[in-house]
C-alpha cells in the first residue's frame, strides 16, 4: 500500500487527526474520541498505521488479560515527503486536497453542532489573503508558520485552554 493510500483512507485519516495536538493515546481513548467507528474497524486501522510505522508504541501494559498500547504519531512516517509529493499525479493531489478539505468541513460541522456554538467568542476565523512572494519568501513564511505552531504543540489541557485546529492552505493563484 502506498503512503498516499495509507494516509488518505477516511478512517485512518480521522485517527491521525486525533493526534494532531501531539498527545499520545490508547486505542480505548481513540474510541472515546471517535465513538462512531466500530471497535474492530478501529483496531484494524490502528494496526495498519502501526505496522507502517505511522503510529509508534510508547507503552504497553496488561489490562484485564489484554495488552493496552499507548501510541503516538511518528510524523516522519505520517507526512507525504517532498519526493513522494513530486511523484503524485494531478488526481493524487486532488484526492489529498479533497480529504484535507473534507476533514476541515467535518471539524467545523462538529463544532457548530455542539451547542451553543459562538464563533466570535470562540475565536473562529477563516480568511484568505493574496501575497506576492518569491519562492524564497514563501519558504521563509512557511518556516515561520511551522515554527509558531510547533512551539505550541504538546501543551496540555489546562484552565482556559481549548483544543483548537489550525489549518493552512497555500497555493498559487491567478493574478
Amino acid at each position: 500500500m502506498t503512503t498516499l493510500d495509507l494516509l488518505l483512507h477516511p478512517v485512518r485519516l480521522r485517527i491521525l487527526r486525533t493526534f494532531l495536538d501531539g498527545h499520545p493515546a490508547t486505542t480505548a481513548q481513540l474510541r472515546e474520541r471517535l465513538p462512531d467507528i466500530p471497535p474492530a474497524t478501529m483496531y484494524r486501522h490502528v494496526g495498519a498505521l502501526a505496522t507502517a510505522g505511522v503510529l509508534e508504541v510508547l507503552d504497553e501494559k496488561r489490562v484485564r488479560g489484554a495488552v493496552e498500547r499507548t501510541y503516538r504519531v511518528s510524523w516522519q512516517h505520517a507526512e507525504i515527503g517532498p519526493e513522494a509529493r513530486a511523484a503524485m499525479t494531478t488526481e493524487d493531489h486532488r484526492r489529498a486536497f479533497t480529504a484535507f478539505v473534507g476533514g476541515l468541513l467535518a471539524d467545523f460541522d462538529h463544532y457548530l453542532a455542539a451547542e451553543p456554538a459562538d464563533p466570535l467568542a470562540d475565536g473562529v476565523t477563516y480568511q484568505q489573503a493574496a501575497l506576492w512572494l518569491t519562492d524564497a519568501e514563501l519558504a521563509e513564511l512557511q518556516d515561520e508558520i511551522r515554527a509558531a505552531v510547533t512551539a505550541r504543540l504538546g501543551r496540555g489541557t489546562g484552565e482556559g485552554r481549548t483544543r483548537r485546529m489550525i489549518s493552512l492552505i497555500g497555493m498559487p493563484a491567478e493574478a
